[in-house]
């Protein structure tokens, strides 16, 4: 069954609406968007971890060297500084650390999801090294 139309007219595409509709999602993206870029060398000093809030925390200013960062992400990744190691070159890091001076103090940054085993992990092989003064860092 056929609809009559009237005249035979081809079918328009209302073009000014749909320019206006483009503009519209232009204009929302560029507001929306940051433009900002991230500095490279700055995003391979950062620990992909994000910290557990603590309900009280000290600010204790202690002398002396910094702590050893070691950081543990979300997958149970192991990070000493801003590096990914493996167990192994974590052992052979805390071992050389241990020998140093055993008295180093340890900081260990796990992310909040991380499961608690790979925390106690970490600690077990500070531990075993020698190596106990170890805090473990939160958010303020």
């Amino acid at each position: 069954m056929r609809i009559d139309l009237g005249h035979d007219e081809p079918p328009e595409i209302g073009l000014i609406a749909l320019i206006d509709c483009i503009f519209f999602l232009l204009m929302f993206f560029m507001v929306a968007t940051t433009f900002r870029q991230q500095d490279p060398a700055k995003r391979d000093k950062e620990l992909p971890v994000v910290l557990p809030a603590a309900q009280a925390s000290l600010d204790v200013a202690q002398a002396g060297a910094a702590p050893l960062v070691l950081g543990v992400d979300r997958e149970g990744r192991v990070y000493v500084g801003s590096k990914r190691v493996s167990v192994q070159e974590l052992h052979d890091a805390l071992k050389r650390e241990a020998a140093r001076d055993p008295q180093r103090r340890i900081r260990i940054d796990g992310d909040e999801q991380v499961p608690y085993q790979h925390i106690v992990h970490v600690v077990d092989l500070c531990q075993f090294e020698g190596l106990t003064n170890i805090a473990l860092h939160t958010r303020h």
